[in-house]
């Protein structure tokens, strides 16, 4: 299950685990103009965990999912490789 919230200066889309025990934390992901934040509670350490992509990033994972496995460079003004 997901939920999607258009905020002020983000987007923000949870991320809730329904698969088997045992379930992972919620994961909440904030889409602001200049970056992607990804948390996440680690019960084992007790704290939220962030995880803060570049735009750039973000576009390389987009393409990184479809691909097989290699080295890629993105060709700057596309979002192929």
């Amino acid at each position: 299950m997901f939920s999607i919230e258009h905020e002020f200066d983000a987007t923000v889309i949870t991320l809730v685990d329904e698969g088997a025990a045992p379930l992972q934390e919620d994961v909440v992901i904030e889409a602001f103009e200049e970056c992607v934040t990804i948390r996440q509670f680690d019960a084992r350490l007790g704290e939220t965990r962030t995880v803060t992509l570049s735009m750039s990033q973000l576009r390389d994972l987009g393409a990184a999912l479809n691909l097989p496995e290699g080295v890629y460079t993105r060709v700057p003004g596309t979002t192929r490789p």
